[in-house]
């Protein structure tokens, strides 16, 4: 192993959790769901022009941009850092996991596998199952989280970092009471129905 890979090896998300041997068990996912080093969860953007390359985002760092859509961290990207990892120190308290993991086997859980379109036949339109593409079930998985803890926090004096970890803890082991839980199976009953 090379001095470059060695030091790879040894970066930490928020210089505290370990990034490496965290194995994603749905084959679907694996070659979407990246867990590549990285000192802080910042690329600029350099993914946004290239077809798939947002694939190669760190699962961290989707989470953080995810964190910033409307609300107490739209578009403050320090916020939502800030929110991320609080999140990951709670879910480290609760937990004694590594949070990536925890965020990784929640995500795994969370990401539907069907989805509803509508197909006009005779001028009938008629509801049809599909399956989901990869990338948009783990766009929606983190979608689901994120909104799931935006929700839990609004009008109530817990935090959005406290309401974000349980979200996560509660998603990582398939609990009912997830808002992301109960709208993955909502899409999957829709799913089901229209077969």
């Amino acid at each position: 192993m090379s001095k470059e890979a060695k030091k790879l090896a040894e970066v930490k998300a928020f210089g505290k959790w370990n990034l490496g041997g965290i194995e994603v068990e749905d084959l679907g996912l694996q070659r979407y769901l990246s867990t590549r080093a990285m000192f802080v969860p910042h690329s600029s953007g350099r993914h946004e022009h290239h077809k798939f390359r947002k694939s190669t985002v760190n699962i961290v760092e989707r989470l953080v941009n995810d964190m910033m859509r409307h609300g107490r961290a739209g578009g403050k990207k320090g916020k939502a850092v800030s929110i991320v990892r609080n999140a990951f120190e709670i879910i480290e308290l609760k937990t004694k996991k590594n949070p990536v993991e925890v965020l990784v086997r929640a995500v795994q859980n969370v990401a539907p596998c069907e989805d509803v379109t509508r197909v006009a036949y005779g001028g009938i339109v008629y509801p049809i199952s599909v399956d989901i593409a990869p990338q948009r079930r783990i766009d929606l998985a983190m979608r689901f989280l994120t909104d799931g803890a935006r929700q839990a926090a609004y009008s109530n004096p817990r935090t959005i970092d406290e309401c974000l970890a349980e979200e996560i803890i509660f998603a990582a082991d398939r609990d009912n009471r997830s808002y992301a839980v109960r709208k993955r199976d909502e899409m999957e009953r829709v799913a089901l129905a229209s077969r």
